[in-house]
């Protein structure tokens, strides 16, 4: 399994290769820059963690929804809502006698709550109204940004201006703790660590755990052996949409400090290829975050550089999915044969 994996991420690299050639660029240079620019200091490296943290959050959720059978495409918009709900909580917390640190504290339940309610809504189109996850998902994908425009040019506009740079920022003493001189938040790293545990512990070692592999494995077969397979379903996509809301709250609380047009970052999308890429096993889901994380903080200096788009490292990644794809087909077909 792990020669299939090396051999779809070699594939990628010579595939990037290519294109970087045909653009008259010199790969080494390039992938040299992407290294240096995510490795290059600590600084650099606290900056993919900043990356690292949402994105791991939410391919932690997917991974149950994959579990069980479900391709959770809406958990983009579920990071939105997520940090729509907190902006909501801290704005109307702001002004109250309540500690700073309650209030973060509830603002990022009430992001739980907003992730958790807007998978829910695309869980029950989908076991109660009959609609394509995928489709249900991007559905409210589209909504819940439309909502964000009209929240940040609407009521939570800026006093007398509305712009594309978000809501008024939040005061410091509602920002979470940052490393001194850095952009990172400890407590923010351990929420996306701890997350990803109790994921893998859920996955791994419980029995709610095997009865969603079970749904997912073959629905039917689940349900005639007395597993309330619609509760489960439920369940799942309720998990996966909280901790992408989780995600949400951190970038309010800990990255943007309010409300943005693009809060979620394209993190849920990002997230879809990491859990696709490590094969839906929760152990591998860490590591292989943080390489993507490295590789969108690294491709930024490659405009500044070697005149190049930094959409570069969105070349490699869709590569190495498709690489990693091809490969668990022909080792499919392989274990067939033999």
């Amino acid at each position: 399994m792990i020669g299939f994996q090396i051999a779809a991420l070699v594939l990628a690299l010579l595939f990037t290769t290519l294109i970087l050639v045909a653009a008259g660029a010199p790969p080494l240079e390039a992938y040299k820059n992407i290294i240096t620019g995510s490795f290059g200091s600590f600084k650099k490296f606290s900056d993919v963690l900043v990356s690292w943290i949402p994105l791991l959050l939410v391919s932690a959720g997917l991974l149950v929804t994959f579990a069980t059978g479900l391709w959770n495409i809406g958990v983009e918009g579920q990071i939105t809502l997520g940090a729509i709900a907190t902006t909501w909580a801290l704005r109307e917390l702001q002004d109250t006698s309540l500690p700073p640190a309650l209030i973060i504290l509830l603002a990022i339940v009430a992001g739980m709550a907003g992730g958790a309610f807007w998978a829910l809504l695309a869980g029950a189109l989908k076991t109660f109204g009959g609609v394509n996850e995928i489709f249900g998902g991007l559905g409210l994908n589209f909504v819940a940004t439309a909502l964000t425009i009209y929240l940040i040019f609407g009521p939570w506009k800026r006093p007398g201006v509305a712009s594309m740079s978000g809501t008024v920022p939040f005061d410091e003493t509602l920002h979470l703790s940052l490393f001194p001189g850095l952009r990172l938040s400890p407590w923010a790293l351990v929420i996306a660590i701890i997350a990803i545990v109790i994921v893998y512990f859920l996955l791994q070692g419980t029995y709610f755990g095997l009865r969603l592999k079970a749904v997912g494995k073959n629905f039917r077969a689940a349900y005639r052996l007395g597993i309330p397979t619609w509760q489960h379903m439920l369940l799942s996509f309720a998990i996966c949409g909280a901790l992408a809301g989780v995600a949400g709250a951190v970038q309010v609380t800990a990255v943007y400090y309010r409300l943005i047009p693009s809060i979620s970052s394209g993190y849920g999308y990002l997230g879809l290829m990491v859990a696709m890429l490590v094969n839906y096993q929760a152990i591998w889901a860490a590591p292989v975050a943080l390489f993507f994380a490295a590789l969108n903080i690294g491709s930024i200096q490659l405009p500044i550089v070697l005149k190049l788009d930094s959409s570069l490292s969105g070349v490699l990644q869709g590569m190495l999915v498709l690489f990693v794809l091809i490969m668990e087909g022909v080792r499919q077909r392989i274990s067939r044969r033999s």
